[in-house]
Order: C-alpha cells, then sequence, then structure tokens
C-alpha cells in the first residue's frame, strides 16, 4: 500500500512539475521545437478542457495554476482514501 501512495504522490509531483516547465517554457522557447512540443504533448491535454471554463483575464491564462491547485487536491484525495483503507 505504501509503494502506491509513494507512486501518486511521485505521480502528481511529475505533473506539477511538466506543467510549470511548460509554463517556463512557452516564454522563452519556439512553439515548435521538439522539447517544447513533447512537453506540451502531457500537458495540453489536460490544459484545454480548464481552458474551456476558465478565460483568460487580461492575456494571463491561469488554465496551469487551476491544474496545479487539482491534481494536488486529487492527489491527496487518493491517498487518503487508500491510507483510510
Amino acid at each position: 500500500m505504501n509503494i502506491l501512495i509513494l507512486f501518486i504522490s511521485a505521480l502528481s509531483q511529475l505533473l506539477v512539475f511538466l506543467v510549470i516547465i511548460s509554463v517556463i517554457l512557452s516564454y522563452f522557447m519556439d512553439p515548435y521545437h521538439p522539447i517544447r512540443r513533447s512537453i506540451d504533448g502531457f500537458v495540453e491535454p489536460m490544459l484545454s478542457p480548464i481552458r474551456r471554463v476558465v478565460p483568460s483575464l487580461g492575456g494571463l491564462d491561469f488554465s496551469p495554476l487551476v491544474l496545479i491547485i487539482l491534481i494536488q487536491v486529487i492527489s491527496n484525495i487518493i491517498i487518503r482514501l487508500l491510507v483510510a483503507l
């Protein structure tokens, strides 16, 4: 059970890291660069539904922040359910 909890925790940290890296790379790197395209390939499917719901305010996109919060909340809920078992 502890291995599963560690796996979920590591996976959520990896996803948060990828979202942060994607945001940083969006400022400095060409959208067609292979590294950015591969990272966006993981992050963009999670961001697109959020972007439909959360509007951009003044050119600022808050969907990565919402995604990071959702990842943390969902991983905490799953871990607490596994600990309760």
